[in-house]
C-alpha cells in the first residue's frame, strides 16, 4: 500500500446533531423502557459567564405508564468505539455546570415532554470543549424472561453534550492509510489525529476506482475524533437504495475532498491490499 495524504486541519462541525453515530433519535425498549429522546446529540456554543437551555424532547410510546430518572454522567470513548459512562466525577468534569429541571419524570402512553437544562459556565473559563452525557434511565425495572428464570433489566440510554467554550476547534490531520477488516469485509482506512482542543468529525464522499477502472462511492464513518485522540476511520462504500455496498477489489486509487465545517481538503491515495 502507499499513499500520499494531504495534511487536514480545520474547524469542529458547529451544528446540533441528533444521535452519537447516527442523524436520528435515540430510541430504547424494554416493555416498560419504550421511549424516544431527540436530538439525542448535542453541539452547543456557549461564552464564559453564560449560560445555555436546551430541551430534551421524550416520547413514551410504550403501552403502559413509564417513569424515568434524569441524571448526568461523565463519559471516555474508548480505542473499540464503545462509550464507557462514569457517576464518578472526572478530574475536569463540567457536570457541575449542569442544571436539570428535574430528576424523575412520569409519562403516560404516547406521552412526549420536553424536558429542559441548563449550563451556566462560570465566568473566566478558559477555552475547552466540555463533554458530559444525559443519562436517561428507566425507574421501574420490568421482567426479562428466560427459558428457566425471570430476571430484572433496566433500560438507559446516554444523551452526548459537547459544550464548545470560546474559540474550540478541531485540527485534523491524516497520518497514513491502509486497508484493514472491519465486520468481514476490507475496508480502506484512514489514519485521523486530532490536534486542536474540540472534537472533529470527517465527511465528504471519495471516488474510489479499482484495476479494472469501475468506480466505487465511499464515504467516511460519522466518528467523533476527540482533542489528542487518533482514530483509524473506515472509508465505506456507498449503495444505492434498497441495494447492498458494492464490493471492493484492490487496488483501489481514491479521490475526492473531505470536509467538516467551512474546511475543505483534496485528498488523492492509492490502497492495496
Amino acid at each position: 500500500m502507499s499513499a500520499t495524504p494531504n495534511r487536514i486541519a480545520g474547524r469542529a462541525k458547529a451544528a446540533c446533531l441528533a444521535g452519537w453515530l447516527v442523524l436520528a433519535p435515540l430510541f430504547a425498549h424494554a416493555q416498560g423502557f419504550a421511549v424516544f429522546l431527540s436530538p439525542s446529540r448535542f453541539d452547543l456554543p456557549v461564552k464564559a459567564g453564560e449560560s445555555r437551555r436546551e430541551v430534551l424532547e421524550f416520547h413514551h410510546v410504550g403501552r403502559e405508564n413509564g417513569r424515568y430518572r434524569i441524571y448526568t454522567n461523565d463519559w471516555e470513548f474508548r480505542p473499540d468505539y464503545a462509550v464507557q459512562f462514569n457517576d464518578a466525577l472526572a478530574p475536569d468534569s463540567c457536570r457541575p455546570w449542569v442544571a436539570l429541571e428535574r430528576r424523575e419524570i412520569s409519562l403516560t402512553p404516547n406521552q412526549r415532554y420536553r424536558f429542559r437544562f441548563e449550563v451556566t459556565v462560570p465566568p473566566g473559563t478558559p477555552a475547552r470543549e466540555c463533554r458530559f452525557a444525559l443519562m436517561v434511565e428507566g425507574a421501574d425495572p420490568a421482567q426479562a424472561a428466560g427459558q428457566s428464570l425471570n430476571m430484572p433489566v433496566a433500560g438507559r440510554i446516554g444523551v452526548i453534550v459537547y459544550l464548545r467554550v470560546g474559540d474550540v476547534e478541531a485540527d485534523l490531520a491524516v497520518r497514513s492509510a491502509g486497508v484493514q477488516v472491519a465486520e468481514g469485509q476490507s475496508l480502506p482506512t484512514l489514519e485521523v489525529t486530532n490536534r486542536g482542543n474540540g472534537h472533529g468529525r470527517l465527511e465528504g464522499f471519495l471516488t474510489a476506482k479499482d484495476a479494472g477502472g469501475k468506480s466505487v462511492e465511499l464515504a467516511p464513518d460519522n466518528v467523533p475524533i476527540l482533542p489528542g485522540m487518533t482514530r483509524r476511520i473506515p472509508l465505506r462504500p456507498v449503495g444505492e437504495e434498497g441495494k447492498a455496498p458494492p464490493a471492493l477489489q484492490y487496488p483501489l486509487t481514491v479521490k475526492g475532498t473531505l470536509e467538516w465545517g467551512k474546511r475543505r481538503e483534496p485528498l488523492e491515495l492509492r490502497f492495496e491490499r
